[in-house]
C-alpha cells in the first residue's frame, strides 16, 4: 500500500508492504530524505510533534498493528543535518577560544572617542556634558569621515554589531550569541529538501543566494609598522643586484594602534625569504615550503607570528637616477586579480581566532605588502588585505584571475559539477546614479580590496639587530650562502658580550642555528629569549647551555678550517706567473725582467 509522509519539507509518498515494521519504514524515509541518522526520526498520526513517538519505540511494531490504511498520512519529524561548512561550536568551547592578546585587551577597553567642550554650543559647566561634547562611539560615521578613516577597525565593527543587536530586542536571549558568522557561498550538503545531494540535485534551500559586491566597511589590521628601515633596504638589495623580483614572509606581532579607535597594528620585526624561483616579471613559489614549520618555531620562540607577506614589483626606468616605472596607480590597478586570489588563499590559511564568531574564527589578520613604484618614480610600499567576500568566493570556486589584471572573472556554472550564483556589483554611472550591474563575466578588483596604512616608528626600537651582516637565506644567486664559516667569522670578530649579542640577535642567524639541530627545543627557546632581551646584557647564562658550548666548538673548527687552506697554499706553492707592474704583461715566475718592456719585475 501507499503511505503519505508529511514533513516540514512537504509531502512524500512511500510504498510499503502489509507485514513491514516501522523500523523498515524509517529506513525508507531516511533514504528518501537523505537523513544521516534514522534513529532521530519520530512518527505520529497528528501534526503536533509532541505526540509523535520515536522510531526506536516503534521499530518492532508492524504497520498493520497501527491500523494504517492505503493513503493515510504519517507526520514525521527528525533532526536536520548540519551543513559541512561553518559548523557552530558550543558556548563552552567559545569561552575557551585562545584569541590574540591584542583582542583580549581591546575587548576590555571603553572604546569611546572623547570630545572637548565646544566653546560655541556648550552652555554647561565643566562637570556636565551635552550632545555637542559627549563621547562618540568608535564606529561613528561622522568621526571616521572627518578623520579620513576609510575602514573602521575590527573591534569598532564588533561594537556596531552588538549595538544593533541590542536595539532590536534587549531582552532576547540571542544577544548572548556571537554576532559574527563567516560567509558561505557553497551548495549546502546534505540538503533537507528531500532530493539527491549535490551535484545530483539542487533546490532553493541548498543553493547559495545571489551575491552583491560592496566595499568592506571594516578591516582586521589598521596599520603595518616596519620596526626599522633596514628591513626594506635588505629585502630590496636582491632586486638591486639581480633585477629579479623577490618574495618574503613578514614575522612580527599585533599591538593596539592608537591613531584609529580600537585599532590594531602589525609590527614587522623580520622578513624571511623562502625558496623561490625569481624572474624580472614574476615569482614562482612552492606552498607550503619545507622549512616553514621550523621557521615558525623560531618566530614563536621570539614571541612572533607570521603576520603577512611582501613582494616586489619593480622595473628600472633606465634613467640611471634610481627611478622606477609606475605600474600600479588609480588608472591601472593596485593588486592584480591573480595577486588578490593569492592573498585570499593566504588569508584563508591564516584565520583569525575570535570568541565573537559562532565557529570560533572569522576573517584574517594576514596582510599583503607590495613594493612598487609610485607616480613620481620613487620606490614605495603599499599594504592591503582582501575582503572576506573574496575569500569565500575563492573557497567556493566562483571566481578566477583574468588576463586583465584590473578585473576579476566570474566562472560559468557547469551542470552537475559547479554551481555559480548570480553576482552583482553597484557603481555610479555618468549621471551620478547608483546602478546595479551583473558581475559576469568580469568586475573590477577594487570591490575586493581593503586599504591598510603602513610606515616606520618615530623612535625605532627593533627586536633584532638592524645592521647584521649575516647572509640572508636562499640567496645563492648572489654568491652568499649561510654556513658555519659565515657564522664563525662574525662570532670570532666580536670583542665582548654586547657585540656577541648583536651578532646573535638576528632572525636569520637564529633560523640557521635552529636548522643545525644542535639545540633542544627548551634550550633554543631560552637562547632566543636571552639574545633578544634588550634589558638583560649579561650573556653568562650561555656558558651554562651545553648546546651553546657544542655550537662554539663547531664554530671554532669551521673558523680554523677556513683559514688553513689559504695559509698552507702560500707556503707550499709559488705563483706560476708574475704580472709586470709597468705594462701588466704576465711573465713566468722564473724571469727577473719583463719579456715585453724589459723592465725589472721586482724593485
Amino acid at each position: 500500500m501507499l503511505l503519505r509522509i508529511r514533513t516540514k519539507e512537504g509531502m512524500h509518498r512511500v510504498q510499503v508492504d502489509t507485514g513491514e515494521t516501522f523500523g523498515t519504514l524509517a529506513e525508507k524515509v531516511a533514504s528518501l530524505l537523505k537523513i544521516a541518522d534514522p534513529t532521530t526520526i519520530a512518527m505520529g498520526k497528528n501534526p503536533d510533534p509532541s505526540t509523535a513517538a520515536a522510531v526506536a519505540h516503534l521499530a518492532d511494531k508492524t504497520i498493520d498493528s497501527a491500523g494504517l490504511k492505503h493513503g493515510d498520512i504519517i507526520y514525521v519529524t527528525y533532526v536536520e543535518p548540519e551543513s559541512q561548512h561553518n559548523v557552530p561550536i558550543q558556548q563552552e568551547e567559545i569561552n575557551n577560544v585562545n584569541q590574540d592578546d591584542v583582542d583580549n585587551f581591546l575587548e576590555k577597553q571603553r572604546g569611546l572617542i572623547d570630545r572637548k567642550k565646544d566653546v560655541k554650543f556648550c552652555r554647561h559647566g565643566d562637570n556636565a556634558m551635552c550632545d555637542y561634547c559627549m563621547p562618540l562611539e568608535p564606529y561613528d560615521a561622522g568621526y571616521l569621515e572627518e578623520n579620513k578613516i576609510k575602514h573602521m577597525s575590527f573591534h569598532s565593527y564588533l561594537r556596531q554589531l552588538n549595538a544593533a543587536q541590542r536595539s532590536k530586542n534587549s531582552a532576547a536571549p540571542s544577544n548572548n550569541l556571537p554576532p559574527l558568522e563567516e560567509q558561505d557561498f557553497t551548495v549546502k550538503t546534505p540538503c533537507s529538501g528531500g532530493h539527491a545531494p549535490w551535484p545530483e540535485g539542487i533546490c532553493t534551500k541548498c543553493q547559495p543566494s545571489a551575491i552583491t559586491l560592496q566595499r568592506q566597511t571594516y578591516r582586521m589590521v589598521d596599520h603595518v609598522e616596519f620596526s626599522s628601515a633596514s628591513l626594506i633596504d635588505t629585502f630590496l638589495n636582491y632586486w638591486r643586484s639581480t633585477g629579479s623580483q623577490r618574495f618574503g614572509y613578514l614575522y612580527g606581532r599585533y599591538e593596539p594602534y592608537l591613531d584609529v579607535p580600537l585599532g590594531i597594528k602589525a609590527v614587522v620585526e623580520a622578513i624571511y625569504e623562502p625558496p623561490q624561483e625569481d624572474h624580472f616579471d614574476g615569482i614562482k613559489l612552492t606552498l607550503p615550503w619545507e622549512e616553514e614549520a621550523k621557521v615558525n618555531q623560531v618566530a614563536a620562540a621570539c614571541g612572533l607570528v607570521q603576520v603577512g607577506m611582501i613582494f616586489s614589483d619593480l622595473i628600472d626606468d633606465g634613467s640611471g637616477n634610481g627611478s622606477v616605472v609606475a605600474k600600479r596607480h588609480v588608472n591601472s590597478y593596485f593588486l592584480s586579480s591573480l595577486e588578490c586570489i593569492f592573498a585570499a588563499e593566504m588569508q584563508r590559511r591564516h584565520p583569525n581566532i575570535t570568541k565573537q564568531s559562532i565557529t570560533g574564527k572569522f576573517s584574517s589578520k594576514f596582510v599583503t605588502c607590495v613594493i612598487s613604484g609610485d607616480t613620481e618614480g620613487n620606490i614605495d610600499v603599499k599594504a592591503y588585505q582582501v575582503s572576506d567576500t573574496l575569500t569565500s568566493l575563492n573557497e567556493a570556486g566562483i571566481v578566477e584571475p583574468s588576463r586583465n589584471p584590473s578585473v576579476m572573472r566570474v566562472k560559468d556554472s557547469i551542470p552537475h559539477e559547479r554551481y555559480v550564483p548570480e553576482v552583482f556589483y553597484k557603481f555610479k554611472n555618468e549621471y551620478n546614479v547608483v546602478v546595479k550591474q551583473p558581475a559576469k563575466p568580469t568586475f573590477p578588483v577594487e570591490y575586493l580590496l581593503v586599504n591598510v596604512t603602513n610606515g616606520f616608528p618615530h623612535h625605532p626600537s627593533p627586536l633584532f639587530n638592524p645592521s647584521s651582516k649575516f647572509p640572508v637565506e636562499n640567496r645563492d644567486e648572489l654568491g652568499t650562502k649561510q654556513d658555519m664559516s659565515s657564522l664563525a667569522k662574525l662570532v670570532q670578530s666580536t670583542s665582548g658580550p654586547e657585540e656577541l649579542k648583536a651578532v646573535l640577535a638576528d632572525f636569520h642567524v637564529l633560523c640557521f642555528i635552529e636548522s643545525t639541530g644542535i639545540f633542544s627545543p627548551n634550550e633554543f627557546q631560552a637562547f632566543c629569549q636571552l639574545v633578544t632581551n634588550k634589558d638583560n646584557k649579561d650573556l653568562s647564562q650561555l656558558d651554562e647551555m651545553s648546546s651553546w658550548n657544542t655550537l662554539q666548538m663547531l664554530l671554532n673548527e669551521a673558523g680554523n678550517s677556513s683559514k688553513q687552506p689559504s695559509g698552507s697554499a702560500s707556503n707550499t706553492s709559488k705563483p706560476t706567473s708574475v704580472a709586470c707592474r709597468h705594462c701588466t704583461f704576465n711573465n713566468p715566475s722564473s724571469n727577473e725582467s719583463c719579456e715585453m718592456c724589459g723592465l725589472p719585475l721586482s724593485g
